[in-house]
């Protein structure tokens, strides 16, 4: 059965599965909130933007800073979507956030991942959220879980249920290295000005 984990909880991913864990997959997931409007504002105004919001790994060292200087080295994400050891694989870019279940996804080969890298932070930004006038407090149903490829099993589950309003990105969870294998650790952690990626990777520089 899998963890309903809280901000703040960790879980040991070995612990919580069976023996020999090898191949996960990290889906995020989110709903765009219905905008309430006046009947006349409703009338003549042209359709909002869709919120396109962006799920990526940041890759850190034990340190906690970023793993080499280029993004491609430090980052998966929807321009970036394989780390060059093949380890981490991103399933691509969801403009949208429709339709059920995760929104995108993030495979990572546990054993294959290079011993520099100790930490793997997900992350999800709004797109041109200042442009847009966009913002997570438009955003209901956010989640992140971990699936056991070999099963399909769910390990873990954390929703988001803090209000993120005025917030254009978020730490939503982190996987850690340790002397057992890795563990998750459910952050929930918003953050204001980043509408672009490199905003967020300079959290880790």
């Amino acid at each position: 059965m899998a963890v309903n984990l809280v901000k703040g909880q960790k879980v040991n991913l070995v612990k919580e599965s069976s023996v020999g864990l090898r191949k996960v997959r990290v889906g995020l997931g989110w709903d765009e909130a219905e905008q309430k409007k006046g009947f006349f504002a409703a009338l003549f105004s042209a359709k909002a933007a869709d919120i396109d919001c962006d799920a990526s790994v940041i890759l850190c060292g034990a340190d906690g800073k970023v793993v080499g200087n280029a993004v491609k080295d430090c980052c998966v994400y929807f321009g970036n979507l394989q780390h060059a050891s093949g380890a981490i694989v991103h399933a691509g870019d969801n403009l949208t956030g429709g339709g059920e279940g995760d929104d995108e996804q993030i495979t990572i080969d546990l054993q294959a991942v290079p011993a520099n890298i100790a930490k793997l932070v997900f992350v999800v930004n709004i797109y041109d959220a200042n442009v847009r006038n966009q913002h997570f407090g438009m955003i209901r149903n956010a989640f992140i879980r971990i699936v056991d490829l070999r099963n399909n099993a769910e390990i873990c589950r954390f929703n988001l249920t803090d209000d993120y309003s005025g917030m254009t990105g978020m730490i939503v969870g982190e996987l850690d290295r340790d002397g057992q294998g890795w563990q998750f650790n459910a952050v929930g952690k918003g953050v204001k000005d980043a509408s672009r990626l490199d905003k967020l990777l300079a959290l880790y520089r």
